[in-house]
This record gives structure tokens, C-alpha cells and sequence, in this order.
């Protein structure tokens, strides 16, 4: 069996906000009506989260359910445990009309951190970094890439994208947390 290692194999900045790659993070996208009970019983049952409301990320402890469209979750787990919760899930959802899959090896995790962290992604999205609130997590892009981001919480940024473009990624939040790029606007 190989190793596991991640897109960006550890990669770290430190400029006026730290960037640094999160490690192998098991992800699984889960497709269905997120209104039906059955599904959100199963959802609950294999990371111990609900479905979050729209443009939301539920928690408990190192397991979240990210909204990524009105049909689609984001399941974020440990990543030797993806393959449970998927095993999990599709038992869980045999019957019902779904798509769920392991995507933990097609996507890498970004953390930009520092009191400035939000800035680093307002120079890169066209999303309102001001108005993104703890909790809320956006679909969009940085610079010319699809991402997805949410704030963790005041100093945190945490950024998933496709594991092909993450050096890029990577490379883009660590120019824009170069020291001397600073605006100040979220101070």
C-alpha cells in the first residue's frame, strides 16, 4: 500500500498571514434531495451532523457537512475514516436516490490564518469577504480556479479546491499575503 500525501506535501508561508496546506482530509460529496428525512437521518448518523442550512457549515468536532448547492453536501471527515462514513452512507441511503462519493484524493485544504487572513482571500474572490460571516461557506473562485472557503472563525480561512490546481492556489494566497501587501481593511 503507498503513503498518503497531500497536494501540496506539507507546504507552508508565513507572510502577514500564515498559509498552510492541511494535510490528506477525507471528503465525500453527497448528492440527493437534502430535504428528505431519510437523508438527513443518514447524514446525522455517519459524521454526527445535520444538514446545514443554506450557505452553511455544521461542525462536531473534526466532522463537518459544508452546503455546496441546494442538492449537494460536502461530508469532511478524518481521512482514513472516508471510506467508513461512505460505506456508511450508502447503506444508510440504500434505496434512495443519491450519489455519494469519496473525493478525499481529487481535493486539497488550505488554511490562511492571521488577523489578516480574510484579506488574503478578498484580494483573490470576487465573494464580500466583509459580509462572509463565521460558519458560512462560499462557492466561487480565486483568481481564475473554482474554490470553496469558509470562515472558521475570526482569524481563520479555510479554502478546499481541486488537488490539480492546489499548488496554484497555494502560490496565489501566499502572493497575496506577501509582508508590505497589507490594506487594513478588515482591521
Amino acid at each position: 500500500m503507498s503513503n498518503v500525501v497531500s497536494a501540496l506535501k506539507g507546504a507552508t508561508y508565513q507572510g502577514f498571514a500564515h498559509v498552510a496546506d492541511m494535510g490528506p482530509s477525507g471528503m465525500i460529496t453527497l448528492r440527493g434531495d437534502l430535504g428528505a428525512a431519510k437523508l438527513k437521518t443518514a447524514v446525522k448518523a455517519a459524521i454526527g451532523v445535520g444538514v446545514p442550512a443554506q450557505r452553511q457549515i455544521g461542525f462536531a468536532a473534526d466532522k463537518a457537512a459544508c452546503w455546496m448547492s441546494p442538492d449537494e453536501l460536502l461530508l469532511l471527515c478524518a481521512y482514513e475514516d472516508a471510506a467508513a462514513v461512505l460505506a456508511k452512507l450508502q447503506k444508510s441511503l440504500a434505496g434512495v436516490h443519491h450519489l455519494a462519493v469519496n473525493v478525499s484524493d481529487a481535493r486539497a485544504r488550505i488554511k490562511v490564518s492571521g488577523v489578516d487572513a480574510r484579506e488574503v482571500l478578498a484580494k483573490l474572490t470576487p465573494a464580500d469577504m466583509a459580509a462572509l460571516a463565521t460558519g458560512e461557506i462560499r462557492r466561487s473562485r480565486l483568481a481564475q480556479v473554482p474554490a470553496a472557503f469558509w470562515i472558521a472563525d475570526d482569524e481563520t480561512v479555510e479554502v478546499i479546491c481541486f488537488r490539480s490546481v492546489a499548488q496554484y492556489v497555494f502560490d496565489l494566497l501566499k502572493t497575496a499575503a506577501i509582508p508590505g501587501g497589507e490594506v487594513g481593511f478588515f482591521r
